[in-house]
């Protein structure tokens, strides 16, 4: 299992655009890949409405976690991801 943690930088949070490309990007991994933040989730990173259930605001932080085979290729991905977009 890998993880970790991000602070949402977007201040609307991870409203129906950034969840999109978020759930897209984390449709591309091989592993199981879940988030949360403090009080909500663990969801599926790759179901948009669970993502979006979570309600993450702007300033909140999320905790992604990737368990699989190349689980820390995906994290690094998400990461990435997260690091540029929200």
């Amino acid at each position: 299992m890998h993880r970790f943690e991000h602070k949402i930088k977007d201040p609307n949070g991870l409203h129906a655009r950034p969840a999109g490309l978020f759930v897209r990007c984390a449709q591309q991994c091989g592993s199981e890949v879940s988030v949360s933040k403090a009080g909500a989730g663990p969801v599926n990173a790759k179901h948009l409405f669970s993502v979006m259930g979570l309600g993450a605001c702007g300033g909140d932080v999320i905790t992604v976690t990737a368990e699989g085979p190349d689980e820390v290729s995906d994290a690094e991905k998400l990461r990435s991801f997260c690091e540029a977009n929200i």
